[in-house]
Protein backbone atom coordinates (compact mmCIF):
# COMPACT_ATOMS: atom_id res chain seq x y z
CA UNK A 1 0.00 0.00 0.00
CA UNK A 2 1.35 3.65 -0.47
CA UNK A 3 0.39 5.48 2.38
CA UNK A 4 1.95 8.68 2.05
CA UNK A 5 4.19 10.51 -1.31
CA UNK A 6 6.49 13.31 -0.53
CA UNK A 7 7.32 15.20 -3.63
CA UNK A 8 7.25 18.18 -6.21
CA UNK A 9 3.65 19.23 -7.06
CA UNK A 10 3.87 19.67 -11.08
CA UNK A 11 0.43 20.03 -12.09
CA UNK A 12 -3.20 20.10 -10.97
CA UNK A 13 -5.05 18.78 -13.60
CA UNK A 14 -9.11 17.95 -13.67
CA UNK A 15 -8.10 14.50 -12.78
CA UNK A 16 -6.21 15.26 -9.71
CA UNK A 17 -2.62 16.39 -8.84
CA UNK A 18 0.11 15.07 -10.21
CA UNK A 19 3.15 14.90 -7.54
CA UNK A 20 7.09 14.22 -9.59
CA UNK A 21 8.68 12.02 -6.94
CA UNK A 22 11.74 10.22 -7.58
CA UNK A 23 10.81 11.15 -11.66
CA UNK A 24 8.06 9.24 -11.62
CA UNK A 25 4.76 11.41 -11.85
CA UNK A 26 1.79 10.28 -9.81
CA UNK A 27 -1.48 10.66 -10.29
CA UNK A 28 -3.32 11.76 -7.28
CA UNK A 29 -6.78 12.24 -6.67
CA UNK A 30 -6.86 14.75 -3.83
CA UNK A 31 -8.76 17.01 -1.71
CA UNK A 32 -9.07 20.45 -1.95
CA UNK A 33 -6.71 21.42 1.27
CA UNK A 34 -3.79 18.71 -0.15
CA UNK A 35 -4.26 20.79 -3.81
CA UNK A 36 -3.74 24.18 -1.76
CA UNK A 37 -1.20 22.67 0.16
CA UNK A 38 0.87 22.40 -3.48
CA UNK A 39 -0.30 25.64 -5.15
CA UNK A 40 2.57 27.34 -3.36
CA UNK A 41 5.38 24.80 -2.31
CA UNK A 42 8.26 23.54 -3.98
CA UNK A 43 7.56 19.79 -2.34
CA UNK A 44 5.00 18.49 -0.81
CA UNK A 45 3.95 15.61 1.34
CA UNK A 46 0.83 14.17 1.29
CA UNK A 47 -0.99 11.05 2.89
CA UNK A 48 -2.34 8.66 0.19
CA UNK A 49 -4.83 5.49 -0.33
CA UNK A 50 -4.65 3.20 -2.65
CA UNK A 51 -7.89 1.64 -4.14
CA UNK A 52 -7.02 -1.36 -6.33
CA UNK A 53 -9.24 -1.95 -8.38
CA UNK A 54 -9.68 -4.88 -11.11
CA UNK A 55 -8.81 -2.78 -13.78
CA UNK A 56 -7.03 0.41 -12.04
CA UNK A 57 -4.99 0.95 -9.40
CA UNK A 58 -6.11 4.68 -8.27
CA UNK A 59 -4.20 6.96 -5.16
CA UNK A 60 -6.40 9.32 -3.20
CA UNK A 61 -4.46 12.00 -1.62
CA UNK A 62 -5.10 13.99 1.55
CA UNK A 63 -3.76 16.93 3.48
CA UNK A 64 -3.59 15.47 6.75
CA UNK A 65 -3.99 11.92 8.63
CA UNK A 66 -7.83 12.67 9.76
CA UNK A 67 -8.79 13.36 6.28
CA UNK A 68 -7.63 10.16 4.89
CA UNK A 69 -9.08 8.08 8.57
CA UNK A 70 -11.73 9.48 8.09
CA UNK A 71 -11.98 8.26 4.15
CA UNK A 72 -11.18 4.87 4.69
CA UNK A 73 -14.08 5.08 7.38
CA UNK A 74 -16.67 6.12 4.46
CA UNK A 75 -15.11 3.07 2.48
CA UNK A 76 -16.79 0.79 4.89
CA UNK A 77 -20.20 2.38 4.63
CA UNK A 78 -22.50 0.36 2.14
CA UNK A 79 -22.88 2.08 -1.14
CA UNK A 80 -19.84 4.87 -0.49
CA UNK A 81 -17.25 4.19 -2.76
CA UNK A 82 -14.09 6.13 -3.43
CA UNK A 83 -15.37 9.37 -5.31
CA UNK A 84 -18.51 9.98 -3.06
CA UNK A 85 -15.84 9.39 -0.04
CA UNK A 86 -13.74 12.00 -1.69
CA UNK A 87 -16.36 14.43 -1.60
CA UNK A 88 -17.57 14.01 1.80
CA UNK A 89 -13.98 14.40 3.03
CA UNK A 90 -13.43 17.17 0.41
CA UNK A 91 -16.35 19.19 1.38
CA UNK A 92 -15.79 19.98 5.29
CA UNK A 93 -13.23 20.26 7.63
CA UNK A 94 -13.00 16.55 9.46
CA UNK A 95 -14.23 17.63 12.52
CA UNK A 96 -17.13 19.22 11.35
CA UNK A 97 -18.16 16.33 9.72
CA UNK A 98 -17.59 13.60 13.04
CA UNK A 99 -19.49 16.47 14.62
CA UNK A 100 -22.09 16.34 11.82
CA UNK A 101 -22.15 12.41 12.28
CA UNK A 102 -22.11 12.63 16.48
CA UNK A 103 -24.99 15.05 15.65
CA UNK A 104 -26.84 12.70 13.44
CA UNK A 105 -27.07 15.57 11.15
CA UNK A 106 -28.12 13.47 7.95
CA UNK A 107 -28.93 16.97 6.09
CA UNK A 108 -25.25 18.12 6.17
CA UNK A 109 -24.15 14.72 4.05
CA UNK A 110 -27.57 15.35 1.48
CA UNK A 111 -26.15 18.84 0.69
CA UNK A 112 -23.26 16.44 -0.88
CA UNK A 113 -23.38 16.12 -4.90
CA UNK A 114 -23.83 12.84 -5.16
CA UNK A 115 -25.29 11.45 -1.87
CA UNK A 116 -28.81 10.99 -1.46
CA UNK A 117 -30.71 10.69 1.50
CA UNK A 118 -30.65 7.02 2.54
CA UNK A 119 -27.27 7.10 1.51
CA UNK A 120 -26.23 10.49 4.34
CA UNK A 121 -28.90 8.45 6.87
CA UNK A 122 -26.54 5.22 6.44
CA UNK A 123 -23.37 7.40 6.76
CA UNK A 124 -24.81 8.63 10.11
CA UNK A 125 -25.78 5.56 11.77
CA UNK A 126 -22.79 3.24 10.55
CA UNK A 127 -20.09 5.59 11.71
CA UNK A 128 -21.75 7.05 14.83
CA UNK A 129 -20.46 4.23 16.64
CA UNK A 130 -17.12 3.95 15.01
CA UNK A 131 -15.79 7.18 15.19
CA UNK A 132 -16.34 7.34 18.72
CA UNK A 133 -16.19 10.09 21.61
CA UNK A 134 -14.04 12.58 19.72
CA UNK A 135 -16.82 13.17 17.86
CA UNK A 136 -18.54 14.27 20.68
CA UNK A 137 -16.06 16.72 21.77
CA UNK A 138 -18.16 20.37 20.65
CA UNK A 139 -15.65 22.66 18.67
CA UNK A 140 -14.42 25.28 21.19
CA UNK A 141 -15.96 28.15 19.21
CA UNK A 142 -19.83 26.73 18.62
CA UNK A 143 -19.15 26.89 14.72
CA UNK A 144 -20.32 23.64 14.23
CA UNK A 145 -23.95 24.20 15.82
CA UNK A 146 -23.47 28.22 14.47
CA UNK A 147 -23.55 26.24 11.14
CA UNK A 148 -26.79 24.59 11.59
CA UNK A 149 -28.72 27.26 12.75
CA UNK A 150 -27.31 29.13 9.77
CA UNK A 151 -27.61 26.59 7.48
CA UNK A 152 -31.19 25.88 8.52
CA UNK A 153 -32.60 29.42 8.81
CA UNK A 154 -31.44 29.46 4.58
CA UNK A 155 -33.60 26.52 4.26
CA UNK A 156 -36.66 28.34 5.91
CA UNK A 157 -35.96 31.14 3.47
CA UNK A 158 -36.41 28.68 0.72
CA UNK A 159 -32.70 27.95 -0.18
CA UNK A 160 -32.20 24.16 -1.06
CA UNK A 161 -29.87 22.27 1.32
CA UNK A 162 -27.19 22.07 -1.05
CA UNK A 163 -27.86 26.03 -2.36
CA UNK A 164 -27.67 26.82 1.87
CA UNK A 165 -24.06 24.49 2.61
CA UNK A 166 -22.50 26.42 -0.66
CA UNK A 167 -23.08 29.86 0.11
CA UNK A 168 -22.30 29.23 3.85
CA UNK A 169 -18.87 28.23 3.01
CA UNK A 170 -18.08 31.18 1.04
CA UNK A 171 -19.04 32.87 4.60
CA UNK A 172 -16.31 33.12 7.42
CA UNK A 173 -17.42 30.70 10.02
CA UNK A 174 -16.50 33.08 13.27
CA UNK A 175 -19.51 34.86 12.89
CA UNK A 176 -22.63 34.43 14.79
CA UNK A 177 -25.24 32.77 12.69
CA UNK A 178 -27.48 35.45 11.87
CA UNK A 179 -24.20 37.63 10.14
CA UNK A 180 -23.56 34.09 8.47
CA UNK A 181 -26.97 34.56 6.92
CA UNK A 182 -27.00 38.17 6.55
CA UNK A 183 -23.86 38.03 4.24
CA UNK A 184 -24.66 34.65 2.17
CA UNK A 185 -28.15 36.42 1.68
CA UNK A 186 -25.95 39.49 0.44
CA UNK A 187 -23.77 37.27 -1.50
CA UNK A 188 -26.72 35.80 -3.46
CA UNK A 189 -28.25 39.25 -4.34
Amino acid sequence: MIARLRGKPVANTPEGLILDVGGVGYLVHATPTAVRKGDAADEIAVETYLHVREDALQLYGFADRSERELFVHLLAVNGVGPKVALAVVSGSPVAELRRAIAREDAARFQAIPGIGKKTAERIVLELKEKLGDPALVPSADGSGEEHVVARDALVELGWTLVDAERALAEVDDGLPPEERVRLALKKAA
